[in-house]
Parts: C-alpha cells; structure tokens; sequence
C-alpha cells in the first residue's frame, strides 16, 4: 500500500485514469457501488467492471476522495491551474464518490455552459450517481438546472429553426430529444425512489418534472396515474409515492376541468366549424369520476389486503376529500351553465344505487387485468355505457369503515378506523352543512 506523498499521488491518478477508462470501454454503466475491500491484497486496480456494474474497493477511497477533493478545491481558489479535461475527469470521480459536494456540481455547470459538457452526459453521471446515494439533495437540484437549460435551449434553437429551410424536420427532432429527456427523468425517479424508503427527494423532483416538463400533458398524465399504481401497491407504507398520485388526481382533475371549460366556450375557426364537440365534452367529464373511483377502490383493496398502515388511511382521506371538493365545483358549475344532462351527472345525483346491480356491475365492469398492472381493459371501457357505478359519498364511506372495524383484528387498524370516522363526521359533514 501506498504511503508516501508521491506514492499517493501516483496511484490516485491511476485509479482516476482507470475510471475514465471503464466508461470509455462501456458506456452503458448503469449502476456504481463499493466493494468491502479493508486493505489491497492484490497489485491491480481497485476499479472493478462486471457487465454494467462499476466497483470501486472501499480501501482506495480514503486516498482517493481527499486527493481529488483538494484538487478541485486549489483550482477553485486559483492556487493550481487545471484543463478542461482534467477538470471532468476529477469532477466525475468526485461526485461518484460525494455526490453532496455542491462546488463540483458548480464546476460542471460551467463545462456545461461552455460547451465542454452536453446536458445528457451530465444527466448521466447524476443518474450514476444516485444509484448509490439515492437521496442525494444536491444530485436532484443539479439535474433541475440542467433539465432547464435543455428546455431552454431546444425551446431557443426551435425558433431559429422555424425560419430556415426544413425547419420542422430539426424541429421535430427537438421535440423527441425532449420527450427522451423526460421518460428518462421519470424512470430515473422510479429507481431512485424503490432504492430508498421515503425518498421525498426524488418524488417532488418527478412532481417538479410533471410540472415543468409535462404541463398540460394529458397523456402523461394518464400514463404516471397508471405506472405508479402497482408501485405503491407494494410499496404501502411509502407515504411519498401516495402524495405523488394525489398530486397527479389534481392535476389531471384540473386539467380535465379546463378542457370541459374549453368545450363549453368553443372557439370558432376560419372555416366556421366549430374546435369543441358534445361527445368529447361527455368523456371527459365521465373521465374525472372514474379516476376517483378507481383510486377509492385501489385504497379499499390495500387496507383490507395489508391492515394496520397508516399512510393507506391517509390517502383514502385526502382521495375522498379531492373527490368532494370537485364534486361541490363541478355541481355548482353546472347549476349555473345547465349544460345537458351526462353520465357524470347521473353519478352525481345523491340517489343511492341499488345493492344489487352495483355489485353486479362491479363484477363485470371494473375488472382490472393484473397483468396490466392496472391499465385500462375492454371490460373497463365499457364503464361508460355500463351500468351506473356507485360513486364515493359519506353513505358508503360508513359502510367501508363499519366493515373494517367489525372483521378486524388489528387494533392499528381499528384506530385508524376508528380516527377516520371522526374524520368524517368532523370535517366532511360540516363542509356539507355549509352547503
């Protein structure tokens, strides 16, 4: 092992070289991690490459971070001049290592500005890195400004674009890096978050995407609500993933509300036609009700199958009381504008349906095919021209919570019955009674 100065300096800059040199010989490395390694029993390197997995022997780490760490810091402090090359070498070593070290993700910035660096590489690395420190704040702030001057500069170049010749081929390219971008973004938070519990870190990062990246995106949306239902389906204790799907049942109740808007106020095109039609008006407000419904039944099936979670009463909670402040909106909104009468508006109705036919059209039309995953089937698109479904009201709610707290036998699970109840009677009946 090595203990001189020079010594050290010699090798820290072989197992740096080494790195690069393992990207460079497979740049499909998808994960990094390091081996317990207490002292270097063997003369090779400590950088270890198997398929797509990068190690690094932890006894190499205690030379090679301080090394790497001063060398950054001198150059910051213009006590020791380094080139662009070196400057991503040492920086990529360093974040592997301390992903948390905001000055490196500085200099990067920097690179990136310059043209040294391109947004995907540095995406890239940041992905590397969050495989092995998944809560990594400084890691996912990083990837927002990067993610934004990607957007900046596809949205700028694509004006330059438009005024050229066969503009709208680059154009369209643009777009699909874009599009790239973002369903990388999103797989990236997917394995982050299944890497550690309650990673609030990455769920609001794929919540700041959403927003960012995917405003106003209908199908993304859709395809989020859908992907992350088996998610938290085995992940039921994982509160971050369940604030996830609320904020995506507001957005898209948003979204679909503004859409129904849009329809009702219909602007005219030059050729006199009209851009909004009564059947896409009907859909849309049929989606909403659905989606709600689907999430309560979702909420119903995790709190009977695993007893006693908090975070499953939690987010039957705030499912009932989204689904109530859009009903109370959607109601008002339609006293005032009378639009024809729809299926949403029989589902509405605060007549109870029938025991009987409800189960019935239950067992037929609400089947989900768990190959899917919970993703649409036949059976589900015939929900619309079916038999009514029951719709969630404090009626039912009573019923579900009744249920629970005599076949239970959890005391956890009685106690947050119990609380939820109270809840009820507490807060939603008198929001109802100032109505």
């Amino acid at each position: 092992m090595a203990e001189s100065e020079e010594e050290v300096d010699v090798l820290v800059q072989r197992v740096v070289k080494d790195i690069n040199n393992a990207f460079k010989r497979n740049p499909n490395i998808d994960e990094i991690g390091l081996i317990p390694c207490p002292e270097a029993r063997y003369n090779r390197s400590p950088i270890v490459l198997v398929e797509n997995k990068l190690g690094v022997e932890s006894w190499c780490v205690k030379f090679l971070l301080p090394y790497v760490h001063n060398k950054l810091l001198l150059y910051r402090q213009r006590k020791q001049w380094l080139d662009r090359e070196a400057l991503v070498d040492i920086t990529c070593t360093l974040l592997l290592l301390n992903p948390d070290f905001t000055t490196a993700w500085n200099v990067r910035k920097e690179l990136l500005q310059c043209g040294v660096l391109n947004p995907e590489k540095d995406l890239y690395l940041g992905k590397l890195a969050l495989s092995k420190h998944p809560k990594s704040p400084e890691t996912w702030i990083h990837r927002r400004w990067v993610l934004q001057r990607l957007q900046n500069e596809c949205s700028g170049q694509e004006l330059k674009d438009q005024a050229e010749p066969r503009g709208d081929a680059v154009s369209r390219r643009r777009c699909e890096r874009l599009q790239r971008a973002l369903q990388e973004e999103m797989k990236v938070c997917a394995d982050a978050a299944g890497r550690y519990p309650s990673n609030y870190n990455a769920w609001s990062h794929r919540i700041w995407v959403l927003q960012n990246m995917a405003k106003g995106n209908l199908k993304v949306l859709h395809d989020e609500l859908s992907s992350t239902r088996l998610w938290v389906s085995m992940h039921v204790s994982d509160h971050s993933g369940f604030h996830y799907r609320q904020h995506l049942l507001k957005a898209l109740s948003r979204e679909l509300s503004q859409a129904v808007e849009r329809d009702l106020h219909p602007t005219q095109q030059p050729n006199g036609e009209s851009t909004a039609g009564a059947s896409d008006d009907n859909h849309r407000n049929d989606v909403i009700p659905q989606h709600f419904h689907q999430e309560m039944e979702l909420c119903t099936d995790l709190i009977e199958s695993y007893p006693g979670h908090e975070t499953l009463w939690c987010h039957r909670r705030h499912v009932f009381y989204l689904w109530l402040q859009w009903r109370r909106e959607h109601v008002q909104g339609a006293g005032s504008q009378s639009p024809p009468l729809t299926h949403t508006d029989v589902l509405l109705s605060e007549e109870p349906c029938d025991d009987g036919s409800a189960s019935q059209a239950m067992d037929v039309d609400c089947f989900l095919d768990g190959s899917k995953h919970g993703s649409y089937t036949q059976d589900t698109k015939r929900l619309k021209r079916g038999p009514l479904l029951p719709h969630p009201g404090l009626p039912s709610e009573h019923s579900f919570v009744s249920r629970i707290i005599t076949g239970c036998r959890s005391p956890e699970q009685s106690r947050f019955a119990v609380s939820y109840r109270k809840w009820l009677d507490s807060v939603i009946v008198a929001q109802e009674l100032e109505i």
